[in-house]
């Protein structure tokens, strides 16, 4: 007797069919707009603002900043290149300055507003409900004064008859004219003395974040005030640090009307930092061109400022 042939149907029907056709991209694209259509939406008016009151105003600027635009006396202008910027480097008062922006963004911002702005929130830590009231509202109302008030309250405290000389006659010590023999410190404190307050709430939160345990664990093992802050506070608080900065910085170098109403950038150009500088050539010299120069000079430098305090920032663990 001869053995049957093998039935083939389950055989067949175990074999694997053709792969499925995956859908053509065009559609799987279209997906991918309509899923993101309802999270870009929203955000058009924004972007469209910004591109017409933000990045179109620069890029105007920087066109001009390479012709020899002037506000009278010329017909059209012209292209020049880069002759602004070589005429700005070459410029003594360009360079001075530079210098006097320099001093007082060191002075006002990195050192003063910031270190006068940790102790005023250190010590708050440790006062009384109603001293941390009394003591922040002076702090909180110079700063929330609008900057030509605040300029005009600080000509007034350093002008020859005004209040500071008054207080060194009553107390035998010797006065002078502020504004004319020490201008960039006069401002520099005036700056200090309005922009504290942002300095200070922002390190007040920062040290109401600490765990008491651990300053307390510090105090136990008998590190003293000054170790605790430098070897435990500054270190938990270094992205407040960093962030503070960068701010402080970035408000400091675009100063203008706190200074213009002190000094006007005088005597001479002994106070004239760059915004006041830029505005003397754009505005009162008419060189529009070679004030916008000045301008994105000033625009890179405060970029470069942004680009380290981000560095620093990253590097944080």
């Amino acid at each position: 007797m001869t053995a049957a042939a093998p039935h083939a149907g389950p055989d067949l029907a175990k074999t694997p069919g053709p792969p499925a056709a995956s859908p053509p991209p065009s559609s799987s694209g279209r997906r991918t707009l309509r899923r993101s259509l309802p999270r870009v939406l929203p955000l058009t008016p924004a972007l469209a603002l910004l591109l017409v009151f933000l990045a179109g105003p620069i890029a105007y600027c920087v066109l001009i900043a390479f012709t020899d635009l002037q506000l009278t006396g010329q017909a059209q202008e012209s292209f020049v290149g880069v002759d602004n910027f070589r005429r700005a480097f070459r410029d003594d008062a360009f360079l001075n300055a530079v210098w006097l922006t320099l001093v007082f963004t060191v002075l006002s911002a990195l050192v003063g507003q910031n270190t006068l702005g940790l102790a005023l929130a250190a010590l708050m830590q440790r006062a009384s409900k109603p001293v941390r009231t009394l003591a922040g509202g002076v702090v909180v109302t110079a700063w929330v004064l609008p900057e030509v008030v605040a300029g005009f309250l600080l000509y007034a405290f350093f002008r020859r008859e005004g209040t500071l000389n008054a207080v060194l006659e009553f107390l035998h010590l010797p006065s002078q004219n502020w504004l004319f023999t020490l201008p960039i410190l006069a401002v520099s404190f005036a700056n200090v003395w309005r922009g504290t307050a942002f300095s200070m709430l922002v390190y007040s939160a920062a040290l109401n974040e600490i765990p008491k345990e651990i300053t307390e664990a510090a105090e136990v093992d008998g590190a003293s005030g000054w170790r605790r802050m430098w070897h435990v506070t500054l270190p938990m608080i270094r992205r407040s640090i960093g962030t503070t900065l960068m701010l402080n910085t970035l408000q400091t170098l675009s100063v203008f009307g706190l200074i213009w109403v002190m000094t006007r950038g005088g005597p001479g150009a002994k106070s004239q930092t760059l915004p006041l500088f830029m505005y003397e050539q754009a505005f009162q010299n008419s060189l529009i061109g070679y004030g916008t120069a000045v301008a994105l000079l000033l625009l890179l430098v405060g970029s470069l400022f942004s680009l380290l305090y981000m560095r620093l920032l990253r590097t944080e663990v």
